[in-house]
């Protein structure tokens, strides 16, 4: 009954691997699954004959199938598991007694001649051998060192913000997410422990929209810490203990239509003309999530009601459309001298009829509007009369803005005009300054250069994170990360590119309606990746990696910027992107670079206006699945490109940690980050290199550390070699930026918000967890 039970099961899976095989090598991809699928079969049809020729034969299928593999991807472990995972197992399922000893046949003189197992067992042993010698190596594995040697002692930090401190998002107006302090070091970082942790009480709710996420870093001024949650409450806590000082609730609701639950930061303004110690004198602002900024008493968290109207100001004014929960502002605002500048988020694809990106400066005691800035209308920028409205979906910035007080310039991190993958009917104005980095005179809001890093971006490619600022060689310099995985390396006085930017061919191809741009920009400084190929495609076995291979060549897919289709487009770099809002890290001293470039395909298919269905009365907003796109001729579905088990298509590492030199341009080191241990039913720690997303930070004492990961812990690396040197267990999703500061008795804390990510499903949480070494 075994051989027979055996012989049917070789049989099914031969015809599954055939036809699926004939599939693929139809849309153009390989032909070995159809051979796959008969060495099947051919052992399938031996084991009903009793014949000992299927134990040879499938010998030689499991050494030709080594070979095929190892010509495909080389000695990487986790593609060569799916190409022979199934095969080595059923080849030791062949050996065994029951199905071994009834092959053979009996001789005209009534000998019995056994079917010899050698052949098969040396077949496998040489497998089993090659998969271990695999295990040892990593091909995508890039070793190298920083250079250590200091180029400025004494480098421009950005703002006066003494070393114990964490004054902005990016801990000054610069965003290098640089800390001088070096108590901590490379050979001391191993002995970290847990100091204290603060529960915010602010947990996911069963009516939450899918992204809600703590996306948070604090502040840290004198010795306390400001921070705000997902759902807009404010709080300040002891830095030294981490008992709480005071808690403010804003108020703001819940709206399935929002597509963002969230909160990245505060801002803190001391006002310099208030009496020390008087009420509202030191100031936190707070952004919510119904497009409100309210002014808070940094010393007790009541509203300074003298600022605005009674303390609060309605970011939704001069708005022509006003749907609710389509317009936030997720990321905090940006305080220099009188001026609070602020963006605010729209959301995605969900109508022609949303709210305007435009970004506006305010003072910062009275909540007077100074100036506005309208990349649709981008020449006007004193304050908009009454009765007069910004332009309707013009380019929004959702992230996080820095600033050179020096050069008077705000940078500014611009988005694309909803919808993403419709380029029809955009203006002049709105193809200049979508996806770009804009550079912006503080005083009046007029641009001062404009980098643009996509051309008419069909692909949601809009700038997400904070440009970095610090000086190269004595130059005044930028970093801008993108999406797509381009580091734009510019003059920030002028835009120019320090390190060189040219121009591409790009693919054709888009629909009827609307066209693509035949060239885009490529930086000299790029973690774009090769385009993906059908030996990319990956999965837990050759099944699913069959059903995957099948899916890439279904799809329009020519290379990065393949325009969207009827037919379905990959997206790769996907729109996830390979840096987000998270941004990188610089040592301004060594003059270097820490970053997480992360790798997800995304696939997006248009689907025309009369094809949508209803909406449902329970739809809740998501940048995944359909997006609608109200009023435009077409909707469009996104995602992931996931196989059948759901499970990323394209083969690992889907994230790394990497070190650039920014002197040279050069990336020094490129290493898998993060395991599966908190993806999978059982919690392995195989370092397969998996997507995250937050940001990274460097410290004086050479120490980077990092959340991030879709593994729950924060990490600490050597910033020279980007190796691990330590990790802290999380017991939630660390999906914010850590930040690090020395409390009164001068002792230095590495701290992290830890709450998770609803987007990449990590555990959610309410956690605030400060590390400290020994006393």
């Amino acid at each position: 009954m075994m051989i027979v039970f055996t012989a049917l099961l070789f049989a099914v899976i031969g015809l599954a691997l055939g036809a699926g095989g004939i599939w693929l090598a139809v849309l153009g991809g390989s032909w070995y699954y159809i051979f796959a699928g008969l060495a099947f079969l051919a052992t399938a049809v031996l084991l009903f004959q009793r014949r000992a020729m299927a134990l040879t034969l499938y010998a030689a299928f499991t050494i030709l199938t080594l070979i095929w593999a190892l010509w495909e991807v080389g000695f990487d472990w986790w593609q060569l598991g799916p190409r022979g995972g199934v095969i080595i197992v059923l080849g030791f399922w062949l050996l065994l007694p029951a199905i071994r000893k009834p092959l053979g046949f009996t001789s005209p003189t009534g000998h019995v001649y056994r079917a010899s197992g050698w052949p098969l067992a040396l077949a496998l042993l040489v497998s089993v051998g090659v998969a271990l010698f695999s295990m040892t190596q990593d091909p995508l594995d890039m070793s190298g060192e920083l250079p250590v040697a200091s180029v400025n002692p004494t480098p421009n930090l950005g703002g006066n913000v003494p070393d114990g401190e964490w004054h902005q998002y990016g801990r000054t107006p610069y965003g290098q997410r640089y800390s001088p302090l070096a108590q901590i070091t490379a050979a001391n970082v191993s002995g970290l422990e847990e100091a204290w942790r603060y529960q915010t009480g602010d947990v996911k709710r069963p009516d939450d929209v899918g992204e809600t996420t703590y996306q948070v870093t604090p502040l840290k001024i004198g010795n306390a810490l400001y921070v705000c949650t997902p759902h807009n409450l404010a709080i300040a806590i002891d830095a030294t203990t981490g008992k709480e000082k005071w808690k403010f609730d804003a108020n703001s609701g819940m709206n399935p239509d929002r597509q963002h639950q969230t909160c990245r930061g505060v801002s803190y303004y001391r006002d310099a003309a208030a009496a020390a110690g008087a009420a509202c004198a030191e100031r936190v602002y707070l952004p919510t999530a119904d497009a409100r900024l309210i002014a808070l008493d940094a010393q007790n968290g009541q509203v300074c009601t003298g600022f605005a109207d009674q303390g609060t100001l309605h970011l939704e004014e001069g708005m022509k459309h006003r749907p609710a929960g389509y317009y936030y502002s997720t990321s905090p605002p940006v305080i220099s001298g009188n001026r609070i500048i602020i963006g605010g988020a729209v959301n995605d694809n969900y109508s022609t009829q949303e709210q305007s990106g435009v970004i506006r400066a305010f003072d910062v005691n009275t909540g007077q509007l100074l100036w506005n800035w309208d990349s649709g209308n981008p020449d006007v920028t004193t304050p908009l009369p009454e009765g007069q409205t910004y332009t309707t979906n013009s380019p929004n910035s959702w992230s996080v803005f820095s600033y050179d007080e020096a050069l008077n310039l705000v940078y500014i991190p611009l988005g694309n005009q909803v919808p993403d993958q419709l380029g029809m009917n955009r203006s002049e104005a709105v193809e200049k300054y979508s996806s770009s980095i804009v550079a912006l005179d503080m005083g009046t809001g007029q641009v001062r250069w404009v980098r643009q890093t996509v051309h008419h971006d069909l692909w949601d490619m809009d700038v997400p994170a904070q440009p970095v600022l610090l000086d190269i060689d004595g130059r005044p310099a930028l970093v801008g990360p993108t999406k797509q995985g381009d580091l734009y390396v510019l003059d920030r006085a002028t835009g120019e590119p320090i390190i060189p930017v040219k121009e591409v061919p790009a693919p054709g191809g888009a629909i009827p309606e609307d066209f693509s741009s035949p060239t885009q920009p490529l930086s000299g400084l790029s973690f774009n990746p090769p385009p993906l190929t059908d030996k990319n495609m990956w999965g837990i076995t050759m099944f699913d990696q069959l059903a995957c291979r099948i899916k890439f060549k279904s799809m329009k897919y020519e290379g990065r910027y393949t325009p969207p289709s009827l037919e379905g487009t990959l997206v790769y770099p996907g729109n996830f992107g390979v840096f987000n809002w998270g941004s990188v890290a610089v040592d301004p001293e060594r003059q270097v670079m820490f970053g997480m470039p992360t790798y997800l395909a995304f696939t997006s298919k248009l689907v025309p206006r009369d094809q949508i269905p209803p909406k449902g009365q329970d739809e809740k907003g998501s940048e995944q699945g359909l997006n609608r796109n109200e009023g435009a001729p077409y909707g469009v579905y996104m995602g992931p490109f996931l196989g059948p088990l759901q499970i990323p298509c394209q083969a690992p590492p889907w994230g790394y940690v990497s070190g650039v030199d920014l002197k040279t341009g050069e990336i020094a080191y490129k290493h898998r980050n993060g395991t599966v241990y908190d993806m999978t039913p059982l919690p392995l720690p195989f370092k397969v290199g998996v997507p995250g997303i937050g940001g990274p930070i460097i410290t004086k004492g050479g120490v980077a550390f990092l959340g991030a990961a879709v593994d729950n812990y924060l990490r600490a690396y050597d910033l020279t070699t980007g190796r691990e040197l330590w990790k802290g267990r999380l017991p939630a999703g660390g999906q914010s930026t850590p930040m690090t500061y020395a409390a009164d008795d001068g002792t230095q804390y590495v701290l992290i918000v830890a709450g998770g990510h609803g987007s990449i499903g990590t555990k959610p949480g309410d956690y605030i967890i400060a590390y400290r070494l020994p006393k």
